[in-house]
């Protein structure tokens, strides 16, 4: 996880360390690290306001008084990712149910994204997590257009013990969410997870349609699931859906897949939306809470 992004890292640190490092040759070692964060798939403003705080950062040290100066430069990169991702946007989701379970309420969370990125598994996973923390949960099989889904939410429902809410192929996904949600009132549910149907961001009408769930759902948590792997499409496909729908936080998927790890950093910074979640695999418990310090940690550790 973040295996390459950490090795650009630590080729700096070296360089910075064993070289005095000013002007031009500074200039032209941090135009090398753009280039390589770049490759491992930090967007390109990303990665310039990453050599911005570094290059201020590392102009205002004085390396000949350090004892360790590995260690200096460590603590630059600590920060300067520290910086990039501090972000307004957090969520607590324990806090989120223990306040609607206050009010005798469901929590109604709906999981948005593209095909392909694996948004029924992670439904499944966030049930396992859910069941795990002593909440009751009941899934609506609001994807009523793709062949197969409502199966396969109904086959990851029985594996990990709850129920699910369903209505035939081509029904409307709106009517799923509220049928779902009216079942969790009436039998004290903590938590709804609407599953929809995979749209491309680009598909106006899709689009369309998962607003009128969201308005009928009026979800507590629109969560964003999104595939390490696509790199910057899916920075791109996070603007998109919370340009239309909005989006409160995001799934990410295959992390543990993805070597390069610029997808997660440019997520965060970019559109200053925590990602609540990674799936590290294909089991149920295959699922990590995610957050600033857990990537500092991983780049750095």
């Amino acid at each position: 996880m973040f295996e390459r992004l950490k090795k650009s890292f630590n080729r700096l640190s070296d360089k910075f360390t064993k070289t005095e490092l000013k002007g031009e040759k500074l200039d032209q070692f941090l135009e090398e690290f753009k280039i390589t964060l770049i490759e491992n798939d930090v967007a390109l403003n990303v990665a310039d306001r990453l050599c911005g705080i570094v290059e201020k950062k590392i102009t205002g040290i004085s390396f000949s008084r350090a004892k360790d100066k590995k260690a200096v430069v460590e603590q630059v990169f600590r920060e300067t990712v520290d910086n990039i991702l501090q972000s307004d946007s957090t969520i607590s989701l324990s806090s989120i149910i223990e306040e609607k379970r206050s009010q005798n309420l469901p929590t109604v969370i709906i999981f948005l994204g593209v095909n392909g990125t694996g948004k029924t598994t992670s439904i499944a996973k966030t049930a396992y997590y859910l069941l795990k923390k002593g909440y009751t949960v009941v899934l609506a099989s609001g994807d009523t257009f793709r062949t197969g889904s409502i199966e396969q939410l109904r086959e990851h429902a029985r594996r990990v013990g709850v129920k699910t809410i369903e209505h035939q192929y081509g029904s409307d996904s709106a009517a799923v969410a509220f049928d779902a949600i009216n079942y969790a009132r009436a039998h004290g549910v903590n938590v709804v997870l609407i599953d929809t149907a995979g749209r491309m961001q680009t598909d106006r009408n899709l689009m369309d349609e998962i607003a009128k769930v969201t308005r009928v759902a009026k979800p507590d948590l629109k969560i964003l699931v999104v595939d390490a792997l696509t790199a910057n499409d899916a920075v791109e496909q996070c603007r998109v859906f919370n340009d239309s729908v909005g989006v409160d936080a995001v799934f990410m998927t295959k992390l543990d897949a993805d070597a390069k790890g610029g997808a997660a950093l440019s997520v965060m910074t970019l559109l200053n939306k925590p990602i609540l979640f990674v799936g590290t695999g294909q089991g149920y418990s295959d699922l990590l809470p995610f957050n600033s310090e857990f990537l500092i940690k991983n780049l750095f550790e």
